[in-house]
């Protein structure tokens, strides 16, 4: 009798074999089933065997189509016409990544520059690839999740060379480089005890959110990458612009800044040398299709040295995979859950439950009451002003405004978690700390503690406790009135130290600053 295969259909497929209907696929294996058993000659793994493959990554948007037709004979001449499916899932997350591929291709002068770019720098590459290597598996998952290119798992590599820590000059951080203010509409939690922008889970959440909403604008992958790195005001601009001049509105037509005219470039670049390393002379290091990290749920506050430990993961391992813990201990109230290396989250499971050789973290927070330097702040948490300004970031000559949250070592009045309140809305903040200067004024006719220091701003408290009297005292015409008042400094154009003299009344103070 003939030899059998399944004619792949045409679907739209979504995910690996391992992610496909799983009707469909119970159907198409009994299919398989039933004509091997009818062909008593055929063996496994000759060429008459059945197959089953899956077609690439369409565009988003559209749904699956189920095959409904026969099956077809179909002789070995024409075997090569037909789309032939593998059971076998890719073993390998690069070619996972290269049959999801869905974007149409750019080919330009500015594409051959920067593949020329990257395959002269084999170190960089190899640096990328392996610093993505925890991340590309569950990245690739949420984009076939949601039905979108997987080009768009290499977009890190442009963005920040797969560096969650990395922040830019304009002030974006994190893997998918969010501003502030983008983090913040995307639902990316900053504060200062966590930054979502960093998070492995919610920055690909809020990138993926934000790619999708830009291809819903503007219809097109090209456009939408142009509109993530130069905004998409920028870009419905540009496009306006050209319509009214009767040009194009493709990403090509457009007149960008150079930053934007290179994005796409370097991203189908990248894309291309994935597709064909060797090419391009490159070897891309192995990358297994299956998970690198697991989640793992945690109750209590934690230091990330302890968390670190119980997992039995290297410290700096350990940070790759919880970037937004830039502090010494983790928050459980504003980070609820870790990540951890698959093998070592049972680990830190089993060891976190019997751990018992005291707290499991030795930080805390204290909300400032009221506005201070650091060294009231040191000494009402029992800290060293240094310790206290490195641990929370305190510029010098700054005081501390009330409100401020700021790390603290744990303690008997402080031993609690850190509430959610806090965990959520900790924030600090600074005031440049006014110098003073002791000096004496000359009490005018009928002058008094309070009309002076109305004259320079100041409380009659004050100057009555510089003078050693009542706030009430009236001075004598020329008496000597002691005074601190506050030092300004300016700094001359040519860039020199400068004199500044502060001058009230018959008073004078000068200070002589150092060079700059």
């Amino acid at each position: 009798m003939p030899h059998y295969r399944i004619a792949a259909p045409t679907w739209t497929a979504t995910r690996s074999f391992t992610s496909l209907n799983a009707r469909l696929v119970s159907l198409a294996l009994l299919l398989v089933m039933a004509v091997l058993a009818g062909c008593a000659t055929s063996q496994p793994g000759m060429p008459g065997d059945p197959v089953l493959t899956t077609a690439p990554v369409p565009t988003p948007g559209l749904k699956p189509l189920i095959p409904n037709d026969p099956l077809q004979a179909i002789t070995p001449g024409k075997e090569g016409s037909h789309q032939i499916a593998s059971t076998e899932p890719p073993k390998e997350l690069w070619d996972r990544i290269r049959r999801g591929f869905a974007m149409p291709d750019l080919q330009n002068e500015l594409v051959t520059d920067r593949e020329q770019w990257y395959a002269s720098r084999p170190d960089y590459i190899q640096r990328m690839t392996e610093r993505s290597s925890k991340y590309l598996f569950h990245i690739v998952e949420e984009l076939e999740r949601r039905q979108m290119p997987t080009e768009l798992a290499l977009l890190p590599f442009i963005e920040s060379a797969f560096n969650p820590q990395a922040v830019s000059s304009a002030k974006a951080a994190g893997m998918w480089q969010f501003m502030p203010a983008t983090g913040k509409y995307f639902d990316l939690k900053q504060n200062v005890l966590h930054d979502d922008r960093r998070d492995v889970l919610a920055s690909t959440r809020a990138a993926l959110d934000y790619l999708q909403k830009l291809y819903g604008m503007f219809g097109d992958w090209h456009l939408a990458l142009a509109a993530y790195n130069w905004g998409e005001g920028s870009v419905g601009r540009a496009i306006a612009k050209n319509k009214k001049a009767g040009l194009g509105t493709r990403y090509e037509d457009l007149n960008m800044p150079a930053e934007t005219r290179l994005y796409v470039p370097k991203l189908q670049a990248v894309k291309n040398i994935v597709a064909n390393p060797q090419a391009f002379n490159t070897e891309l290091p192995l990358i297994e299709n299956h998970p690198y990290f697991q989640q793992v749920l945690i109750t209590r506050d934690i230091d990330v040295a302890l968390a670190a430990r119980l997992a039995d993961v290297k410290i700096e391992d350990f940070k790759a995979l919880n970037p937004s813990a830039h502090r010494p201990v983790i928050i459980a109230a504003g980070t609820p859950q870790i990540l951890l290396p698959w093998d070592n989250a049972k680990v830190f499971q089993r060891n976190f439950d019997a751990y018992s050789q005291g707290q499991y973290a030795s930080w805390t927070t204290w909300t400032a009451p009221s506005t201070m330097n650091t060294a009231e702040a040191s000494r009402r948490t029992g800290m060293s002003e240094a310790d206290l300004r490195g641990v929370n970031n305190i510029p010098p000559r700054m005081l501390i405004k009330a409100g401020s949250t700021l790390l603290v070592p744990r303690s008997a009045k402080m031993d609690n978690d850190v509430t959610g309140h806090v965990a959520d809305t900790a924030q600090v903040s600074f005031a440049p700390e006014i110098v003073t200067r002791r000096t004496t004024v000359k009490a005018r006719k009928g002058e008094s503690v309070a009309t002076i220091a109305r004259r320079y701003g100041l409380s009659a408290a004050s100057v009555a406790e510089w003078n050693n009297v009542s706030a009430s005292t009236a001075f004598k015409l020329g008496h000597q009135v002691v005074m601190f008042l506050p030092v300004k400094s300016r700094t001359a154009s040519s860039g020199r130290g400068n004199i500044k003299a502060v001058k009230r009344g018959t008073s004078k103070t000068v200070v002589k600053l150092k060079k700059r």
